[in-house]
């Protein structure tokens, strides 16, 4: 699906999605990426929700969220609370999604200039 943006500026935004990307600004990404305002970043390392760890959590500490969006792939699924335990303590809230919902509700929040985080995986 296409999400189309008459400006898109300086903001990092969802612009489309399938089953096997993602549209970042109308840049094409296909591995896991974490996407916030003002960056994307590509190093997460996460390859599926499977493989996901308490250290894929605590990544998100110094990037300081209000949110994080976690879209885990074509269906919901849900982390287990023990694995993103240093960030809800540290009073970032954390969504499980489907990646398409994870876009939009991104999209939706960085336009109120909420300070959230996108982490997306297929």
């Amino acid at each position: 699906m296409k999400l189309h943006l008459a400006n898109l500026g300086d903001t990092k935004r969802f612009t489309g999605y399938a089953d096997d990307h993602v549209l970042v600004n109308r840049e094409r990404f296909d591995t896991s990426i974490v996407v916030g305002a003002e960056t994307v970043h590509a190093d997460w390392g996460v390859e599926d929700f499977d493989t996901l760890n308490e250290a894929h959590f605590e990544y998100f500490l110094t990037l300081k969220p209000e949110v994080l969006l976690l879209g885990t792939g074509a269906r919901q699924r849900f982390a287990h609370p023990r694995l993103y335990r240093a960030l809800t303590n540290a009073g970032i809230g954390v969504e499980c999604m489907d990646t398409p919902a994870a876009c939009r509700t991104y999209n939706i929040l960085v336009e109120e200039d909420r300070k959230v985080i996108a982490a997306i995986m297929f």
